[in-house]
Parts: C-alpha cells; structure tokens; sequence
C-alpha cells in the first residue's frame, strides 16, 4: 500500500554530513509516523529518528543532538539530516513509515540504503 524508497547514502569522513531522503507512494498526511532505522553488521536493527504527523520527533540517544529529521509535505518526503558522522555510525539505513486504522496498524520498510563513515 506504501511504497518507501531512500536516497542519499554514500560514503563520508568522520565529521562530514549526510542527508538521507525517504520518498513515500503517497500523501503523508495519510501516514501516522516516518523515521529511519539503521542496522550494522553484527548487530540488530535500531531506532535512529521518527516523527509524527504533527510534527513530534524521537531520536536514538546516540544522535540526539547531531541528527535532525523532518518532514516534507509537498514532497511526501522525510529527510534525516546527519552531522557530525563518526565510523559507529556506518550501517544500512531504512525508512519506516507506520499507519494506524481502527483495530489495524500497518508497517512499511524501505529496502535500505547504505552509509559508511570511514577516513
């Protein structure tokens, strides 16, 4: 029913920046919740940002303060803006985007793109 596609991973030296970008197949006044997690090898996947149709974000401990994830109405987009990148951060980022019916929550998946931060 969503389809989620990212953009704008790559390769960065610790300390540079990234913009992650999450494309959603439809109008995202219509999705209750988008956010980003991350998976590095040999670990599980984790919680990096979500934010709510209104506007309310939660951020992973390890970026508060150095990532910064908004939205974009007219795009039907979420972008997630990463600063101050260190080598823990390097893992295959998903976009994730939640919809809540009436006795029904529906959970999307992008399939992941991948950041690495290395010098």
């Amino acid at each position: 029913q969503v389809q989620l596609v990212e953009s704008g991973g790559g390769l960065v030296q610790p300390g540079g920046s990234l913009r992650l970008s999450c494309a959603a197949s439809r109008s995202i006044f219509s999705i209750n919740a988008m956010g980003w997690y991350r998976q590095a090898p040999g670990k599980q996947r984790e919680l990096v940002a979500t934010i709510t149709s209104s506007g309310r974000t939660n951020y992973a401990d390890s970026v508060k303060d150095r990532f910064t994830l908004s939205r974009d109405n007219a795009k039907n987009e979420v972008n997630l803006r990463m600063n101050s990148l260190k080598p823990e951060d390097t893992a295959v980022y998903y976009c994730n985007a939640v919809m809540v019916l009436p006795e029904r929550r529906s959970v999307y998946w992008g399939q992941g793109t991948q950041v690495t931060v290395s010098s």
